[in-house]
């Protein structure tokens, strides 16, 4: 269910939506807000159009939109737009895609 948003990234950063962990252990046991961490998992909005190289050529980003992946605990600014929050990171701080 990927979301347009009017919003595109420069160079190699990409725009995520963070997508919340669950409310419950697999234990059943309720985690309550304050004991969440702040998500690492999310999915990819949108994404710039990469970096160049010395030679001039573009090299392209591996992730695209409609991507989830897993980055950096602490990577990226935290911005909002239109009301919704989201992370701008750099593709370095994403660790790897998951695969459906």
């Amino acid at each position: 269910m990927t979301k347009k948003v009017n919003f595109k990234p420069l160079k190699d950063r990409v725009l995520i939506k963070r997508i919340d962990q669950e409310e419950r252990t697999p234990g059943g046991i309720i985690i309550p807000d304050t004991a969440k961490e702040k998500p690492v998992e999310g999915e990819v909005l949108a994404v710039g159009a990469g970096v160049r190289d010395d030679g001039g050529t573009l090299h392209a980003l591996d992730v695209k939109e409609g991507d989830r992946v897993l980055f950096a605990k602490w990577g990226g600014n935290e911005v909002k737009i239109d009301g919704e929050e989201y992370v701008i990171l750099k593709e370095s701080d994403i660790l790897g895609i998951l695969c459906k």
